[in-house]
């Protein structure tokens, strides 16, 4: 058997826009729902939400046959949580709050079996089809996708040295952190915010290397396309839920 290609990593590798959304509901009936919805990737969220790992399992599976290829966003980087993950299947990590170059090798490290690197061996894992694809440790590399989040003044100021780390396929704003970081807690459309970030995405296209970031805006989201972002995520599935049930109600209660 085959080794499922990562179509998301191969998309931004050749400079193709992909649209997604996050996934904070944590189910995996809403994942097989909104993975069939036309979207190129999805954010399973477990930084920011109670999702766990056979939950994610769980989703991962829900979403084969749809368009979305599943993003997993881990809670930190850590090389435990990494290696739990790649062996249930997941091809592409989102690694939050990266602050230097040694924390990328660190996260890029994790997804490499030595001597590259030091992911633990698993002799079956669902990763490699339960064993069937024979050659896996030889080739899942190819098929593994790193995310880096920038999200803070230090990430902010080690970024050319953290997009230069071999391993790293691409780097991802994180609005709500940045915002924080810059004195803006809670106001990521703050104009000193929104200056930074799109300063942030042209270092990171000038380092050639795909930016992504999520905003639920759609004009702010446009215009990041506009500035060359490859993968932005345009809203999530609580707040479709949300507010598409507030406005619901609020047509029947006015």
């Amino acid at each position: 058997m085959k080794l499922p290609v990562n179509s998301f990593k191969h998309a931004i590798e050749a400079g193709r826009l992909q649209v997604g959304l996050w996934s904070i509901l944590s189910s995996h009936v809403t994942v097989e729902v909104i993975a069939g919805a036309g979207f190129d990737w999805l954010v399973l969220d477990t930084e920011h939400a109670p999702n766990e790992l056979p939950m994610v399992m769980s989703q991962l599976q829900a979403a084969q046959g749809g368009t979305a290829h599943p993003v997993v966003r881990i809670p930190w980087n850590d090389t435990v949580d990494i290696k739990r993950y790649l062996d249930i299947g997941v091809q592409t990590l989102l690694i939050p709050t990266i602050e230097s170059a040694e924390e990328a090798k660190s996260a890029v490290a994790a997804t490499r079996y030595p001597p590259r690197g030091v992911r633990g061996y698993s002799a079956a894992p669902r990763a490699s089809l339960y064993g069937r694809v024979k050659n896996y440790p030889q080739i899942c590399e190819e098929e593994i996708c790193v995310l880096l989040q920038i999200e803070t003044g230090k990430g902010l100021d080690n970024l050319e040295a953290i997009a230069a780390v071999d391993g790293v396929d691409g780097l991802f704003i994180g609005p709500g952190d940045l915002s924080a970081a810059l004195g803006h807690v809670g106001n990521p459309k703050d104009p000193e915010v929104l200056g930074i970030i799109d300063k942030t995405i042209e270092r990171i296209r000038a380092c050639g290397k795909p930016a992504g970031i999520l905003t639920p805006d759609e004009a702010l989201a446009r215009h990041y396309v506009e500035q060359g972002c490859l993968f932005v995520a345009v809203g999530s599935d609580l707040g479709l839920l949300a507010r598409g049930s507030e406005q619901l109600a609020a047509k029947f209660k006015d």
